[in-house]
């Protein structure tokens, strides 16, 4: 498993019957989370001292109870650096909203080191930008990665409201003049314009949805969508692309799925290798750790 543990600013403090207890900067918030099939003590003290409570319904959906939470806060996470030079800090605006989300999904950091790696050193090498794609990018986390590391990003969501947000974690984090591209727009389409244009990249990242529905109303369902996509979008790696990462929430998809996938279009494409695992994060309390979706990976040898 690969296991995001460089946060300073977030925590999983403790996990038990359907819900995890995070710490997310100074507040203290209980989530649900339907991996957590254990029931264990909640000794925690965290448990009763919490600034926000997402309650699910039988009906479906749910809704938040707080207590002394404002409505926005910041936490930040520092990018390694190489060698001896000094990480990169990025600053993550969060807001609780639909569904249990706060805006950011911290699991992800542990992919963030790894493309970040990868494009320090190429640019090193090369002395041009690598050209990142950023499809179904959210609030940005993936992007302020690639970019504070000297990366050309275009960041691509269907919601107006998400690409809003992660103009703003840009400029939290001092990246508002990185060269960033913020697009809504629908991204199979855009991805189909990109090939007619003739666009390439040297890296792609692809965090999909389950179900989703573009600014006019396209629909995505995954099972459906994802292998024709994912072929799709590898038409867009350059000759000397780095890497193809993506992501999955969804229970149909394990690692073993999208490494087959990847590995059906990538290899033979471009050489390099694919490998796919759970992604997780340390619980405090008992020193597990919680699995918290998967990825795959390709990245030239």
């Amino acid at each position: 498993m690969w296991v995001a543990e460089n946060w300073k600013d977030y925590q999983v403090l403790d996990a038990s019957e359907g819900e995890k207890l995070e710490r997310w900067g100074d507040y203290i918030l209980v989530r649900p989370d339907p991996q957590v099939i254990w029931a264990t003590p909640h000794s925690h003290q965290g448990w009763k001292k919490k600034n926000g409570h997402y309650h699910r319904s039988s009906k479906g959906g749910g809704e938040w109870e707080f207590f002394r939470l404002p409505d926005e806060w910041s936490i930040s996470y520092l990018l390694k650096g190489a060698g001896e030079e000094p990480g990169c800090p990025l600053t993550f605006r969060l807001k609780p909203f639909s569904f249990k989300h706060t805006g950011l999904f911290p699991e992800q950091a542990v992919n963030w080191e790894w493309f970040s790696n990868l494009i320090r050193r190429a640019s090193g090498k090369s002395g041009s930008p690598i050209r990142v794609l950023n499809l179904f990018a959210y609030t940005g986390g993936a992007t302020l990665a690639a970019a504070a590391v000297g990366a050309s990003v275009v960041h691509v969501d269907a919601s107006r409201g998400m690409v809003g947000w992660a103009k703003e974690n840009a400029a939290a984090s001092g990246l508002e003049n990185a060269p960033v591209r913020w697009l809504v727009d629908d991204c199979v389409k855009f991805v189909e314009r990109e090939l007619r244009r003739g666009n390439q990249y040297e890296g792609i990242i692809m965090d999909p949805p389950s179900y989703g529905r573009g600014p006019k109303g396209e629909i995505w369902k995954i099972e459906e969508n994802i292998w024709p996509f994912l072929r799709l979008a590898a038409g867009l790696l350059s000759k000397n692309a780095l890497f193809f990462l993506v992501n999955s929430y969804t229970t149909g998809l394990q690692p073993a799925v999208l490494s087959y996938m990847m590995n059906q279009v990538l290899p033979e494409q471009m050489g390099g290798h694919v490998e796919a695992d759970e992604i997780g994060l340390p619980v405090a309390e008992s020193g597990l750790i919680l699995p918290c979706g998967a990825s795959g990976r390709w990245q030239r040898t």
